[in-house]
Parts: structure tokens; sequence; C-alpha cells
């Protein structure tokens, strides 16, 4: 990890965040939409979307605590974690398992990375740095 000053809340926040994405592939998808709702075809893969982007996203939120000789640690940790909602999801009646789902995921995975190696790499040492000096402007301990 990152030399970070907030490491411990970093790790509370990143936990709770896969924790999140995870309840959300266990409960029922009917829970988010109306009983009316139909699926046109361009609709009906918004799930394979909703992989990619949440990979994705959690690929640029661990590469903001780790340095860059981590991101293929991150990488393959994102994948098991992938391979765990498929899992969890497999005996669940209301949910499918597909292995498409774990392609989305592998490619919001190398989104993530892209996005990493481009620059947003790192981002919790500077958003560290912009809090302690905006807490140090207001004059709050």
């Amino acid at each position: 990890m990152l030399p970070l000053r907030f490491a411990r809340y970093w790790q509370i926040a990143s936990a709770m965040l896969l924790l999140f994405i995870l309840a959300g592939a266990v409960i029922p998808a009917v829970w988010f939409l109306p009983d009316n709702v139909r699926f046109t075809s361009w609709l009906s893969n918004i799930d394979k979307w909703g992989h990619a982007i949440a990979f994705a996203f959690l690929t640029v939120w661990f590469a903001g605590q780790y340095s860059r000789q981590a991101y293929w640690r991150i990488a393959v940790a994102l994948f098991a974690y992938g391979v765990l909602i498929e899992l969890a999801q497999r005996p669940l009646s209301y949910r499918s398992s597909e292995w498409l789902d774990l392609g989305a995921d592998v490619v919001g995975i190398m989104i993530g990375l892209v996005i990493a190696i481009a620059g947003a790499g790192g981002w919790c040492q500077p958003f560290e740095n912009w809090y302690i000096a905006r807490k140090a402007e207001a004059g709050i301990d």
C-alpha cells in the first residue's frame, strides 16, 4: 500500500465497497425495476456494461491505494472477486451466473488498468493532500 495518512479509512471504505457490490450482485434484480419494464434488445446486455463499469471503477479505486508494481495483484484479486460473484449467483434461482459476466469483468479490469497507468493511479495521495490543505485552510484540526 502507498504511504497514506488515512490508510485505515481507505481499507474500511474498500471493504464496504466490495461488500456493497457483492450484495448488489446477489439480491434480486427485480428490486431495482418496476413491474412493467420490458427490456429492448440493446438494453438486455446492460448487465455486462454494469460488470465492466463496476470492475473498471474497482481497479482505479485500488490503483489509487497501491503502487504500479501491485497492479498485477489488483487485477488477479479482482478477477478472483468476479469469480466469487459468479459462484455466489450460481445457486440463486433469481440470478444468473454467466461466463460472459466474468468476461465483462476482465474487460473492466483492463480498462481500469489503462486508466490507472495513464495517470489516475495513486490518486489517493493527492486527494489526501488536498483534504489536509483544505482542513488547514479552514482551521479545522
